[in-house]
């Protein structure tokens, strides 16, 4: 069974530094907030991140390893305790520089070493339901993406469609094989499938074969980032590994703005009851 997750939790979070201001927030959540350190956020008195770590304990989970940068590793000391909590063996890969989400996945080569590992990122929630079918997928020599479909994130995730267009849809075939990443599409229903509109998360189960194309993408011509989606389609496009996408209707969360915090807050709240806070 699937044991290990890779969480990416380096990002630079310059839209929340820059919406900081805009919303009254808690002194402490806003120390996380004009930092950018959207995973660390505190919600309900515990990191952002922390709420995931407990979901991913809960489907069995064993290993984790936080993408950080040199900065975060004065939260490191929380997290080792946090692994006695939850049982839950935490580790961190150090990402020297912000060069981009494939280069955060190649930090934590040596962590999942020849195994198939879950990859996720640090600034959303993804519930249990979501994790699940990724967690239990026949291995068949695949990586998988969870494709949301697009009305569940709007309707259950709080997504406006403007929030949709800074994702990426995928296009898949009829045995649901991804064919082909679209970053930023000015129009997601453009790119509707059979299954729904599909959204990418950056929900993933992968397995070594995404080291090598992490190591030979290149950077994002305007962007200037190692980006992974560019990764995979790098992968798909060389037959390096099959990518097969889960349709899954249902929410997940996203934490990009400050505006978000309070919001993402009440859901979780809903969502996991007295969880939340023991």
């Amino acid at each position: 069974m699937l044991q290990k997750a890779v969480i990416l939790a380096r990002g630079m979070g310059k839209r929340m530094r820059s919406s900081a201001s805009h919303v009254s927030l808690d002194p402490q959540v806003e120390k996380f907030a004009r930092l950018g350190w959207k995973p660390f956020i505190p919600i309900s008195g515990k990191p952002f991140v922390y709420h995931q770590l407990r979901v991913l304990a809960r489907l069995g989970v064993r290993e984790v390893c936080l993408v950080i940068g040199p900065e975060h590793l004065e939260l490191e000391d929380y997290f080792r305790k946090i692994s006695e909590e939850l049982e839950i063996e935490v580790s961190f890969a150090i990402q020297e520089k912000p060069l981009g989400t494939a280069d955060a996945v190649y930090a934590a080569r040596s962590f999942t070493g020849d195994e198939s590992f879950l990859a996720l990122n640090g600034d959303n929630f993804y519930p249990e339901e979501a994790i699940k079918p990724l967690i239990e997928a026949e291995d068949r020599g695949a990586c998988y993406v969870g494709g949301f479909k697009l009305e569940a994130l709007i309707s259950s995730g709080g997504f406006g469609p403007e929030r949709i267009k800074s994702f990426a849809v995928v296009e898949v075939d009829d045995d649901l094989n991804l064919i082909r990443i679209i970053e930023k599409p000015e129009s997601p229903e453009a790119y509707r499938t059979s299954y729904g509109v599909l959204v990418n998360m950056n929900l993933w189960r992968f397995n070594p074969m995404i080291f090598e194309a992490c190591r030979r993408v290149g950077p994002h011509p305007v962007r200037g980032e190692l980006e992974l989606t560019a990764a995979v389609q790098l992968m798909v496009n060389e037959r390096l590994c099959r990518v097969k996408v889960i349709p899954l209707d249902l929410w997940a969360l996203d934490l990009t703005y400050s505006m978000d915090i309070p919001a993402v807050e009440r859901v979780l709240r809903r969502v996991l009851g007295e969880d939340l806070s023991s």
